[in-house]
């Protein structure tokens, strides 16, 4: 239990960092994505969108798992302090992405007209040129936030990110703004990421230096990378496969949905998924080191209590914000939009549910099987979800559109979940604790009814809907946590040790946790 506390409280630190990161950077974006979107309207919003679609798809084949394998070896390494290998595996991935994602951008240029074209939007080839050097800059982004991750510095990732979301928000925002449209937007998202790039190198190089210096070893630039590409080459299939998938669904979608205006509804609704990612991103990427760290054969009981936690407190979190999110769709777009965008309140209940599936481990199972190294496994499920994704997509999307491409989503995601959780409990005996699933996915539905029927009835506009709808939800779930006993005085205890080296933010935490625990205590009383 001690080890699997440690685990956690570098994890929460490292969580914590870079959720502040994600709390100026969402804000910064979503009120840029509010702007933007109005400045464009949902016809050129949904050109923006579509315009950056063909360089994402190239991006797929960039990275081979070198970033994922970054950052298990970072993480490794650093815990046996091994330096040569530390600064091997950061100079080989950064010179392997920039070699590839270099070839890919200058692929991504000349293929530009052929893929306008086959989007059935021939006038925006010069913005896919444009967005070609995303391709690139994305490549050095991408080491970066790998290095950080495994190094544990993710403080510098949050600065990176911030950096984006700035630069991001005011060049596109000018650029709109001197009439330059559509144009203008895809024109500052590359600007931005060129600038994010730079900024990123200079912030890992903070932490390598002293390593280069440190060491004068030969740099093993093919053995290293064999060995690297040996992990995360069957993750990087993965990602290239899904990747495609993704990028092929959008395809289809751009292709039989001919309104660029439910288009831009849709990437409108894509967008405020970023308050449920808010959450759930730094708890995903903190858990891949976490599990790197732990042997399974060495530390059996450190590694069921980290993965049953870390389920039931990510789902304490993420799903109780996505049922907020379902709940509360269409006075959210209202009072941000008005009536511009009528088709995204339904988008984005609808993209909210695939997050309630954190109760059954989603955000943690990953995690566990890449980071104990069965990465062939994670690509059984990728091709199984493509498998299915495909056909799936193609018969959903050519019928219902967008509503269509969210279905193919999900169903894709939940097969090869279930899958998951069955070789988790065959290979570690570990399995998630299923009834306080159960409790939190029962408590978030007990605050979700009442609260979507107040707002559905009472005159009031969409923003004292919107007020009055977050703080009865938010009661209703604590209350109903407390009754079921999903939260009980053992959390308190864990949660205590973990929050511990937060900083400033330890103490309103833990003040925030004494509140709770006396509430607890009324709520939870034995009568007799």
């Amino acid at each position: 239990m001690t080890k699997a506390i440690e685990l956690a409280k570098v994890s929460a630190k490292g969580g914590f960092h870079l959720l502040w990161g994600l709390l100026v950077s969402t804000i910064i974006s979503a009120v840029g994505s509010i702007i933007i979107a109005n400045l464009l309207g949902p016809d050129n919003y949904g050109l923006y969108a579509i315009a950056l679609t063909a360089p994402n798809l190239i991006s797929i084949f960039r990275d081979m798992g070198i970033a994922s394998a970054l950052v298990k070896y970072s993480a490794q390494y650093k815990a046996e302090n091994n330096v040569a290998k530390m600064k091997s595996v950061f100079v080989s991935s950064l010179l392997f992405e920039i070699i590839l994602g270099l070839a890919l951008s200058i692929l991504s240029f000349v293929l530009s007209g052929f893929l306008a074209s086959n989007l059935n939007r021939p006038t925006i080839f010069p913005f896919i040129q444009v967005a070609s050097l995303i391709i690139l800059t994305g490549a050095i982004v991408n080491v970066a936030s790998a290095a950080f991750t495994g190094m544990e510095k993710m403080h510098l990732n949050s600065i990176m990110i911030v950096i984006q979301s700035v630069v991001k928000t005011g060049i596109v925002i000018a650029l709109v703004l001197l009439g330059f449209g559509s144009f203008g937007a895809v024109t500052g998202f590359t600007i931005a990421l060129l600038i994010t790039a730079i900024a990123g190198f200079l912030l890992v190089w903070t932490i390598y230096r002293p390593l280069i210096q440190q060491t004068k070893s030969k740099l093993e630039f093919l053995s290293t990378i064999k060995t690297m590409l040996k992990y995360g080459l069957p993750l990087s299939i993965s990602t290239i496969v899904g990747g495609f998938l993704t990028q092929f669904l959008t395809y289809i979608l751009a292709i039989y949905v001919t309104s660029n205006a439910t288009i831009g509804n849709y990437s409108v609704a894509a967008n405020f998924i970023i308050l449920i990612n808010f959450f759930a991103m730094p708890i995903n990427t903190m858990m891949f080191p976490a599990f790197s760290k732990l042997d399974y054969n060495k530390d059996k009981d450190s590694l069921r209590i980290v993965y049953q936690y870390s389920v039931k407190y990510s789902a304490l979190v993420v799903v109780p914000v996505s049922a907020l999110v379902i709940t509360l769709a269409q006075p959210a777009i209202g009072t941000i939009f008005q009536n511009r965008y009528t088709e995204a309140p339904l988008f984005l209940a609808l993209l909210s549910i695939s997050y309630l599936l954190s109760a059954l481990g989603s955000l943690s199972e990953n995690n566990l099987i890449t980071g104990q190294g069965y990465t062939t496994f994670n690509l059984k499920m990728t091709l199984l979800g493509v498998a299915i994704g495909f056909p799936l997509g193609f018969v959903l999307i050519s019928q219902f559109g967008v509503i269509g491409l969210i279905i193919t989503t999900f169903s894709i995601s939940l097969p090869g979940l279930l899958i998951g959780l069955r070789f988790i409990k065959k290979q570690f005996e570990v399995s998630i604790d299923w009834i306080s699933s159960a409790k939190i996915l029962l408590s978030a539905a007990v605050a979700s009814v009442p609260t979507y029927i107040m707002v559905s009835t009472l005159p009031l506009s969409n923003l004292m809907l919107l007020i009055i709808g977050v703080i009865v939800f938010s009661t209703i779930f604590v209350v109903s946590t407390l009754l079921t006993r999903t939260l009980n005085a053992a959390d308190i205890v864990n949660l205590r040790q973990i929050i511990q080296g937060l900083g400033p933010f330890q103490k309103p935490l833990l003040s925030l946790l004494n509140i709770l625990e006396k509430f607890m205590k009324i709520i939870q009383a034995d009568p007799r």
